[in-house]
């Protein structure tokens, strides 16, 4: 629908020349359907030639005038006209808005899972004329349908009301969208608004919600910020973000649905399910290595359901490798001692000088030795270190073997067990 809210109004057709000019007495609009110019009132249509006097006749019949030599004509709703001027003429056709008021006496909404139909109790008179051409048509008429929906809001993190506004085709049954929250609907004619008038409306019962709504989501728990320093290798930085990552993962998955009353989790690692939970809300911690898909459905009461959303999930296997120098001299490069990991789920590290007394210990990966004994600098030269750790991927019994100050024998190891054991060169040099 276009609007151009006129006080002179130049039309074109291409059968007819023109160059006339009309005034519409009062509040009016042009509408335009296909070719055809179209006017609307508020009411009593009225009309004048900016010209002055010049011949009125009422379509189709361009004989007659049904006014002569004459500049102001009270039109008829729904009629369309000619005016002519020598060999000038204009063609339109005029509307009242008030012979086109809907008058609804009752609104009926039936609920489904994807849709509202609004049933429609009273007469929506036609807006039809007939054209140069002779043929019937009608101008389509819009409503405005207003109901209250539910948006997912990311900054509070919850569902917030909304206001619905939805076109339709203004029938005896208008369908618009389904809604998970309880609400009425009201619908109210554009014509009005175009005519700056107060929107005629009406309003609904309000009724309780069918409809399921849900926004699903896999919430990483982070470790450390981008761009942070850290000695991890894939470590879980972004809580949105399920792609490869360092085990110990931890995630957690929530429906986030309104209107819902069932919920089925099941956590597969390839074609196996793992897991299988009914709860709106989980958490849970994904450690041995491999690619997993977590995926969600959920219904209600009233038969409606979501269709299965999916989350894949990839974790790391493990990994460990020790440098051999580090360079504590404040230049914020390499200042400590620190291994490279990755899903590492037990650590335990020492360091020994020269004579194999313990200079440092640590269980924690992400930690380090700064290069100080007591407090003070150590010296420059190279240190002793033992490391046993394991991996998420090792197996679940498999104890650590005490810690040793002299070198292994290289042997076999299962998979994600670490036994290490070499020189740490320490030097200070200048920043």
């Amino acid at each position: 629908m276009r609007r151009i809210v006129i006080a002179s109004i130049f039309a074109l057709l291409s059968l007819l020349s023109y160059a006339l000019h009309v005034e519409c007495v009062g509040n009016a609009t042009l509408l335009t359907q296909s070719r055809d110019t179209l006017f609307l009132f508020e009411k009593e249509p009225e009309l004048s030639c900016k010209l002055g006097a010049v011949d009125w006749y009422r379509l189709p019949d361009t004989i007659t005038p049904v006014a002569s030599g004459v500049d102001y004509l009270y039109a008829e709703h729904g009629e369309g006209y000619m005016i002519k001027l020598g060999e000038l003429r204009e063609v339109f056709w005029v509307f009242d808005y008030d012979s086109l008021r809907a008058d609804i006496t009752a609104i009926d909404a039936a609920l489904s899972c994807s849709e509202t139909e609004l049933h429609l109790e009273g007469t929506i008179p036609p807006m039809q004329y007939t054209n140069l051409q002779g043929k019937r048509c009608t101008y389509p008429r819009q409503c405005r349908v207003n109901y209250m929906d539910a948006m997912w809001s990311t900054d509070s993190e919850a569902w917030v009301d909304s206001l619905a506004q939805q076109e339709a085709d203004f029938r005896q049954t208008i369908v618009v969208g389904a809604s998970p929250v309880a609400t009425d609907f009201t619908i109210s004619d554009p014509l009005a608004a175009l005519l700056e008038l107060s929107e005629d409306s009406l309003r609904s019962s309000v009724y309780a919600p069918m409809a399921l709504k849900a926004n699903p989501l896999a919430i990483v728990t982070t470790r450390g910020k981008e761009g942070d320093p850290s000695n991890e290798v894939e470590r879980p930085i972004d809580p949105s973000e399920l792609i490869r990552r360092s085990a110990p993962l931890i995630v957690t998955f929530r429906a986030n649905a309104l209107n819902a009353d069932y919920y089925q989790w099941n956590i597969y690692r390839g074609s196996d399910r793992i897991l299988q939970r009914n709860e709106a809300q989980h958490q849970y911690t994904f450690t041995e290595p491999g690619n997993y898909r977590a995926v969600v459905g959920m219904s209600n009461s009233h038969g409606c359901q979501l269709d299965s959303v999916e989350f894949l999930i990839s974790v790391s296997e493990s990994m460990l490798t020790v440098p051999n120098v580090f360079t504590p001299n404040g230049d914020g490069m390499n200042d400590e001692f620190r291994v490279v990991y990755r899903s590492i789920k037990e650590f335990h590290g020492w360091v020994y000088n020269r004579w194999g007394h313990k200079v440092y210990e640590w269980t924690d990966p992400s930690k380090g030795w700064d290069g100080t004994i007591g407090g003070k600098p150590a010296a420059e030269g190279a240190y002793y270190y033992v490391i046993r750790a394991l991996g998420t991927d090792a197996e679940s019994d498999y104890m650590l073997k005490p810690v040793y100050t002299k070198k292994l024998k290289k042997q076999e190891l299962p998979i994600g067990v670490y036994q290490l054991s070499g020189d740490i060169n320490l030097i200070r040099g200048g920043k």
